[in-house]
């Protein structure tokens, strides 16, 4: 080899060398990224809040065939069944709406405002897969409790998130991702995995037929795993909760384990927390929304738990003092979190508004993504099938929006996402070893944002 060839190699060789001690920020742009912020809230499809949003994939965009719902035995309604208000006892038909609605997706706002509680349908494991009828989206109202409300919507375009949707990116190929309600779903969020109680009580588990279709519903599947509402056997869980139907601790890998072993901070802050673990709890706080304290790593007693499970109100607290954390996820208390069965869409919407608008005048704006969610779609109809990628899911569409100095204006991204993304990104901006094949394989957000000089 001739010397002038062997310099070259030897630059090229001396400059790839460099390049791998190169500081993050010069290789990803995400670096400059020190706070990621997500707000997770509450049961609402895609369809259902923001099916009207200019340029998004809406509600002018569904097939007839998925606009209209069919029974079990495939044949369509002829009208809707009348909405059912679950809040009365018993529960019986709403009158508030008329016994023949059409048999296609209505505007929820000309019968129940969004100021007052809409009504929540049913949300399960097994049940959604069955609503969801191998893509067709058809058999929402099918395999609901409350008839015609499944394919209710509300014009959320203009809410206080839906302003916010408008002036950074909202993202409208998202999916939440398990199956089911909020339960299995928070799950996901923070280690992509279901729970596994291998030793369940015969009376917890899932019965189903030769075909897979649901004969019993349970909390269990009949092979072990938790899907759907179940407590902790570490506190908080409800006083009136039998020992014996208290999910054991969970040994998998969290994200918050992986944060914790590389040194880079975090917490979960949720609303009502301090009172539910002084045994005085939020008559709507959310027992089965903490999914962190099902795990060994923040049972009772851990210092951990201590240090990274915390209240809604300290987040204010370390927003304003200096120490906020690096990673963030946020669970409002019942009356805040859009809940259809127990809160007002427009209240939750404020609430979420409120924790962006107080990230946008900290210290802590110029380097902070706000990730704002939901868990799952609440058992609300969408038009769009949802990818088929392992038995556990995903679920529906779900609104996603991103807020950040970086992220996209006024823009409409149609990448593939799902709950698990969160995770991805999370993962891509600490150098993080994935939980599992699924937030390996998720997109990351980094289409929604755009780094200039």
């Amino acid at each position: 080899m001739r010397i002038a060839q062997v310099v070259t190699v030897g630059i090229l060789l001396s400059l790839i060398a460099f390049a791998g001690r190169l500081p993050v920020s010069a290789q990803d742009p995400l670096e400059r990224i020190n706070h990621i912020i997500v707000i997770y809230q509450e049961n609402w499809s895609f369809d259902a809040l923001y099916g009207k949003f200019p340029g998004a994939e809406g509600l002018t965009n569904a097939a007839p065939s998925a606009a209209q719902q069919v029974e079990k035995n495939e044949r369509p309604y002829a009208v809707l069944p009348q909405p059912i208000n679950r809040r009365l006892t018993p529960p019986a038909p709403d009158s508030r709406f008329p016994p023949d609605l059409p048999n296609e997706p209505f505007n929820l706002a000309h019968y129940i405002l969004p100021t007052e509680i809409p009504g929540s349908p049913v949300h399960e494991f097994y049940r959604e897969q069955h609503q969801i009828n191998g893509g067709k989206m058809n058999k929402f109202v099918a395999w609901t409790d409350v008839g015609g409300l499944a394919v209710s919507y509300y014009d959320a375009t203009n809410w206080p998130m839906g302003r916010l949707a408008q002036q950074f990116t909202l993202a409208d190929n998202f999916f939440h991702a398990a199956f089911g309600g909020s339960f299995l779903n928070h799950f996901w969020l923070v280690c992509a995995c279901t729970p596994v109680w291998a030793d369940a009580p015969p009376d917890l588990r899932a019965q189903l037929d030769a075909n897979g279709f649901l004969v019993q519903d349970g909390r269990v599947t009949p092979d072990g795993y938790v899907v759907n509402t179940s407590f902790t056997v570490n506190n908080p869980h409800p006083a009136i909760a039998e020992a014996r139907t208290l999910v054991p601790n969970q040994t998998l890998p969290t994200i918050g384990d992986r944060l914790s072993d590389q040194g880079i901070s975090w917490a979960w802050y949720s609303g009502g927390w301090r009172d539910a673990l002084a045994g005085h709890p939020d008559p709507l706080f959310q027992f089965h929304h903490q999914p962190l304290a099902f795990f060994a790593r923040y049972a009772d007693g851990t210092a951990a738990k201590a240090q990274h499970l915390r209240d809604e109100a300290d987040f204010f607290r370390d927003l304003t003092s200096g120490q906020l954390p690096a990673v963030v996820f946020i669970k409002a208390v019942g009356a805040d979190n859009e809940h259809p069965s127990y809160a007002t869409p427009l209240r939750g919407q404020a609430h979420a508004a409120r924790i962006v608008r107080a990230v946008m005048d900290s210290p802590y704006w110029s380097e902070s993504a706000i990730i704002a969610t939901y868990d799952e779609n609440g058992g609300r109809w969408d038009h769009v099938a949802p990818p088929v990628i392992d038995r556990w899911g995903p679920g529906s569409r779900v609104p996603a929006i991103i807020i950040s100095p970086f992220a996209k204006r006024g823009f409409v991204d149609h990448t593939r996402y799902d709950t698990t993304s969160i995770l991805r990104f999370i993962e891509r901006r600490w150098r993080l070893q994935p939980l599992g094949t699924r937030d390996a394989a998720a997109s990351d957000f980094a289409p929604a944002f755009v780094f200039r000089p």
